[in-house]
C-alpha cells in the first residue's frame, strides 16, 4: 500500500474506534496489505481489495480464547 493510503486508513480507524493509539504500518515485502497495531501490540491486518474495479479494504483480526479470560 502507498504511504498516503496507509495514512488515510489509520485516520479512519482512529476516528471510527475513537482510539488515537491505533497505528497502521506497511508490511515488509507485501504491497496489498498493512498491519494494524494498538501501541506496540499487533492486532490485525488490513487487506486491499481492488478487484471488479471497486476498491475496498478488509480488516481481519483474530481473537484468541485465552485473550478473553
Amino acid at each position: 500500500m502507498e504511504p498516503r493510503e496507509i495514512t488515510k486508513l489509520e485516520a479512519y480507524l482512529q476516528k471510527t474506534f475513537k482510539l488515537p493509539a491505533i497505528q497502521v504500518k506497511a508490511r515488509p515485502q507485501k504491497d496489498d496489505s498493512a498491519e494494524v497495531y494498538i501501541g506496540d501490540e499487533f492486532i490485525g491486518v488490513i487487506f486491499r481489495d481492488d478487484e471488479d474495479e471497486d476498491l475496498s479494504y478488509n480488516f481481519q483480526m483474530a481473537i484468541l480464547d485465552f485473550d478473553l479470560a
